[in-house]
């Protein structure tokens, strides 16, 4: 009995070693990894009344940002009642251009959404020889970033600032050139490395 017993406590000390000798370091408490991923990432379950979309309005959709891929979420814009279809295009896209420069809310931000566009932008209708349907930046679509041109093209292709076709024709100020954008869904989900697709248009007069 007493030499088995000396035996395991021996071998005590030289597992200790090997456990060093490998990295691990004994221990005789549980280790703390620190708290489990959330599964809310990227997923609002209850209604965030803190959020843009709790305001009256007219209800719509941005794309916004999240696990590297595009979001929608619910918005509202503000439309004066008897707004001609012309005016009330271009109010719809500044608005919906206004809620995506706006900062995610914070249950947002705490699964996970956030937004490259910047604020300040401005959006207007089509010039004297655009096409009807163009709108046109302050910031030229060419100087933004992948991310902010994704969240812009698939907001305004989804939505009444656009035609409905699943595209949007976008340009700078003044003269530049305008093409027609289109949201596809390898831009919704990789929209840092697929920019999207876009075709020149030519002047209408």
């Amino acid at each position: 009995m007493r030499r088995a017993t000396v035996r395991r406590l021996l071998a005590v000390p030289v597992l200790a070693g090997l456990l060093v000798g490998c990295g691990i370091r004994a221990t005789e408490v549980p280790t703390d990894f620190g708290p489990a991923p959330s599964r809310a990432r990227c997923s609002l379950t209850e209604p965030d009344v803190t959020s843009q979309s709790a305001r009256a309005g007219v209800p719509v959709q941005v794309f916004l940002l999240c696990g590297s891929s595009l979001v929608t979420v619910d918005r509202s814009v503000r439309v004066p009642d008897g707004a001609a279809d012309f005016e009330r295009r271009v109010l719809v896209a500044q608005g919906l251009l206004d809620q995506l420069a706006e900062s995610p809310s914070a249950g947002e931000k705490e699964a996970g959404y956030t937004t490259d566009v910047r604020g300040g932008m401005k959006v207007g209708g089509p010039g004297a020889k655009d096409p009807d349907d163009a709108l046109r930046l302050s910031t030229p679509p060419g100087d933004l970033t992948s991310y902010a041109l994704a969240q812009l093209v698939c907001t305004f292709s989804d939505s009444a600032a656009a035609e409905g076709d699943g595209k949007v024709v976008l340009g700078g100020p003044g003269s530049d050139p305008l093409r027609r954008y289109e949201c596809t869904d390898e831009v919704r989900s990789r929209p840092g490395s697929t920019e999207p697709p876009s075709s020149a248009v030519t002047d209408s007069g």
